[in-house]
């Protein structure tokens, strides 16, 4: 597995998949050293299904209009045999094509082409699921952040930091925005209502609206385009910080345990990227929402005191308990119903964590075989119901 550099990322919504991702393949295609006096880019599958609600078109005319005319072809009834978020960047001189690219935009940022796969950063984990992970575990009296600092080494603290920082100042800016988001739908931010309605209630109902409160701040943030931390997808952007976030703020705990437990959820993560997907084209929400309500339990649960076995069941169960989620989004705006989604999750992985908690940690379900069952029942779904916005609730209010 890869560094846990490329599951955290630092960018602007509202989707890794749909917005960083395009605009990473345009930088990449802008760099290179032919000299076109236009570009043409012909988006297909569920990015252009989706793209206009997820601002593709913007985030592609950024890098390359400054540099030469760009068209944006759109073509969502042409899926590509390898990935349902294909692009076709072309360089024209004259009206001819004079350099081109198809690329795809995999899930969390990350880019792929037919030739080499998947892009490929180092390698640095050698054990690739959560059992040899775990076994480790009790081999060494270990757990599961000392892997993760054994395996990156001790500036990948230096790095989380960071991640810890954007997450906290993206809630302290979504728990202070007011208005309508952008895209037509009219969805009015509600994070700062629910922080001033919490105060009225006591005890474990402020808690829940606090919880609330802060997923939405950072859904919400990402939803108008703002700088989120992907964990692991800018469509679930807001699950972590708020687990993180409520549990930092309610029980002390110092800075150093909250980053070990980014890290510890950063390997749930990344088993289920690496052995599945968190591409919403491809298998669903249930691996972008599914998958962050993993992680979220797996971080709590440790921060708790729980043991690898219960970490482990905290996640497994939180992922199993999103199998099937479908991804249709109404108008393919990252708002309805990817927002709640977000604050029912983040609540979800604090639930999971006290069912885990009280257990023993056995279980009869491993995550690794979640995580498998997710990616078989993400290709068992039509298209309609992964990023399309044909199917499900999209389609249902397009009826109205």
């Amino acid at each position: 597995m890869e560094s846990l550099k490329e599951l955290y990322k630092i960018g602007c919504g509202p989707s890794s998949s749909h917005t960083m991702g395009p605009k990473r393949a345009a930088e990449q295609f802008a760099a290179r050293p032919t000299l076109p006096d236009a570009y043409r880019v012909t988006l297909y599958g569920s990015l252009a299904a989706t793209g206009k609600g997820h601002l593709t078109d913007s985030a592609i005319l950024s890098v390359l209009e400054p540099i030469a005319p760009t068209e944006i072809v759109w073509h969502p009834e042409i899926v590509l045999p390898f990935h349902p978020n294909g692009m076709l960047f072309e360089g024209l001189k004259k009206g001819e094509v004079i350099d081109k690219w198809t690329v795809y935009s995999v899930g969390g940022g990350t880019l792929a082409d037919e030739r080499k796969g998947v892009e490929k950063p180092a390698e640095i984990y050698h054990l690739n699921t959560i059992a040899e992970i775990k076994d480790w575990c009790y081999r060494e009296g270990k757990t599961y952040w000392e892997y993760v600092n054994d395996c990156e080494g001790p500036e990948i603290w230096d790095y989380l930091d960071t991640v810890w920082t954007t997450m906290c100042e993206t809630i302290h800016r979504g728990l202070n925005n007011d208005g309508v988001l952008p895209g037509g739908l009219k969805v009015a931010r509600k994070a700062s209502t629910y922080m001033v309605k919490s105060q009225s209630y006591t005890d474990s109902l402020r808690s829940r609206a606090r919880i609330y409160a802060y997923a939405l701040a950072t859904s919400e943030e990402n939803a108008a385009g703002g700088t989120v931390v992907t964990a692991p997808t800018c469509g679930s952007s807001g699950v972590m910080p708020a687990v993180l976030y409520h549990l930092s703020t309610t029980r002390d705990f110092l800075r150093v345990r909250i980053l070990r437990a980014l890290a510890t959820a950063g390997l749930f993560g990344n088993v289920a990227k690496t052995n599945s997907s968190i591409s919403g084209a491809e298998v669903g929400c249930q691996g972008e929402v599914g998958v962050a309500c993993a992680m979220g339990a797996a971080a709590a649960c440790q921060l708790y005191g729980g043991t690898p076995s219960q970490i482990e069941y905290a996640a497994e169960m939180a992922l199993e308990h999103h199998l099937g989620l479908t991804c249709d989004p109404v108008c393919g705006l990252v708002q309805v119903p990817c927002i709640e989604r977000n604050a029912i999750a983040a609540a979800r992985a604090l639930d999971a964590n006290i069912y885990a908690t009280l257990s023993d940690g056995a279980h009869m379900v491993s995550y690794d075989k979640v995580v498998e069952v997710m990616r078989e029942t993400g290709h068992d779904l039509p298209s309609l119901y992964r990023e399309t916005a044909e199917g499900g609730l999209a389609k249902r209010y397009r009826e109205r």
